[in-house]
C-alpha cells in the first residue's frame, strides 16, 4: 500500500464520523479499521452507527467494527476519539503495543513528556515524544488541546510571541456539537444559553500555558500568563467563539496587533500537510464577524477567524475568535498532527510524493 493504514478508536460516535469523513479520500492515510465498545465489535458498521452528517461512505458501511484493543486493531498510527473513561486505560496500552495514538481525550494533555500540539503553534514540542520511552511506550502519545482552548490559542499565538501575553480573560460561546451526540438536549439549549460546562473552564485556564509555552530540552517551560475563563453552551450547531481581553508586557497599537495576526503563517513544517490550511488565521475588518454560520468552514474547518480586534479599557486588547470544534478543534487538528509526525520523519514512513 503506498497509503499508511490508520485505524479510528470509538468510531460510531460524533468525533470518530468526523475522522471517517475527513479521512476518506485522504492522500496519504487509509482506514483500515473502526474500532469500539463490545456492544458494537463484531457488527457491520452500517448497522451500528446513527450517522450524523452527509452520507455514510459505502466502504466504511460494509467494514467490520473491531473491539478498541491493541491485539485486535493492527494499523501503526490511532485516531482516538475515546471518551476519557475509556481512553485512560486503552490509549496507553496502543502506545506500549507500539502504535502512535493521536488522541482528543483530556487525560494525558497536561503530563510533562505527552505534547499537546497544534502544529501551526508549537509543532517543536513533539520532542517530548522521546521522553516516552521511558514509559516502556514503543509508541506514543499526542494530545489535542480542548477545542475552545484550541480556538483561542490560535487566535493568540502570534500576539504572544510579539508582545507577551501576561493576562487573558476570556469568554466562550460553545456550540452543541462539542457536547457529542445526542448532546445537550434540545429543550435544555433552544432558545437558550447554559453558563456551565463541566470541566471546561479548569481546561481552558490551564491547558494554553503548556501550547504557548517553550521547549526546554525534555520539558515544556509554560507561558507565564494567567487565565480566567468563562465557558457557555449556546444554541450553534458548530463553531466556538471566544471573546477575549488581553494584557502583554509590551503594550501594543491595535494596527500592530492586526499586522502579527495578519502575518502569522505558523510552523514552516507545517506548510502543504494535505490538511493544513492555506491560512491558519483568518482576519476580517467587518464589525459583526466572525459567525459561525458564516465563517466555521473557512479553510475546510481548519482556520480559525479573528475578528473585532480593539483597544481595551480594562486590559491592552479584545478580539473574537471562532473555529470549528469537532474540525480545527478534534478530528482534524488529530489528523494534522499525524501528517506533522508523518513528514518529520517519527513515524519511520515516507509519505507519497515526499521521497
Amino acid at each position: 500500500m503506498t497509503r499508511l493504514p490508520v485505524a479510528v478508536l470509538g468510531a460510531t460516535g460524533a468525533v470518530g464520523q468526523t475522522f471517517i469523513r475527513l479521512l476518506e479520500d485522504h492522500p496519504w492515510f487509509q482506514l483500515a479499521e473502526v474500532a469500539a465498545s463490545e456492544r458494537s465489535a463484531g457488527k457491520r458498521y452500517g448497522d451500528v452507527t446513527r450517522w450524523i452528517e452527509g452520507a455514510m461512505p459505502a466502504a466504511v458501511a460494509r467494514m467490520t467494527v473491531t473491539l478498541c484493543d491493541p491485539a485486535t486493531v493492527r494499523s501503526p498510527i490511532v485516531f482516538s476519539a475515546l471518551d476519557a473513561a475509556a481512553a485512560a486505560e486503552l490509549e496507553p496500552a496502543f502506545a506500549r503495543a507500539g502504535r502512535f495514538v493521536l488522541s482528543n481525550a483530556k487525560n494525558l494533555r497536561m503530563e510533562a513528556d505527552v505534547p499537546l500540539v497544534i502544529p501551526e503553534v508549537n509543532a517543536d514540542h513533539l520532542a517530548l515524544l522521546d521522553a516516552q520511552r521511558a514509559r516502556g511506550w514503543a509508541g506514543g502519545v499526542v494530545t489535542n488541546a480542548n477545542c475552545a482552548a484550541t480556538v483561542a490559542a490560535m487566535a493568540l499565538a502570534p500576539l504572544h510571541t510579539a508582545f507577551g501575553l501576561t493576562e487573558l480573560f476570556l469568554s466562550t460561546m460553545q456550540a452543541v456539537s462539542g457536547a457529542g451526540y445526542p448532546g445537550v438536549p434540545s429543550l435544555d439549549i433552544l432558545g437558550n444559553v447554559i453558563p456551565y460546562i463541566g470541566d471546561e473552564e479548569p481546561k481552558l485556564e490551564r491547558e494554553m500555558q503548556k501550547m504557548l509555552g517553550t521547549l526546554a530540552g525534555a520539558a515544556i517551560v509554560p507561558a507565564p500568563f494567567v487565565v480566567s475563563a468563562h465557558a457557555n453552551r449556546v444554541p450553534v450547531e458548530h463553531g466556538h467563539t471566544v471573546a477575549m481581553s488581553a494584557r502583554f508586557a509590551r503594550k501594543p497599537s491595535v494596527a500592530h496587533a492586526l499586522e502579527a495576526l495578519r502575518e502569522w503563517r505558523g510552523a514552516d513544517s507545517v506548510r502543504g500537510l494535505p490538511s493544513a490550511p492555506e491560512h491558519p488565521l483568518l482576519v476580517t475588518d467587518a464589525p459583526d464577524r466572525p459567525q459561525p454560520r458564516r465563517d466555521v468552514m473557512a479553510g475546510k474547518g481548519m482556520t480559525v477567524t479573528v475578528g473585532r480586534v480593539r483597544e481595551d479599557a480594562l486590559f491592552d486588547l479584545r478580539c473574537v475568535a471562532m473555529g470549528h470544534n469537532t474540525i480545527r478543534g478534534a478530528a482534524g487538528g488529530s489528523i494534522l498532527n499525524a501528517e506533522l509526525l508523518a513528514a518529520t520523519g517519527r513515524l519511520g514512513w515516507v509519505p507519497p510524493g515526499r521521497a
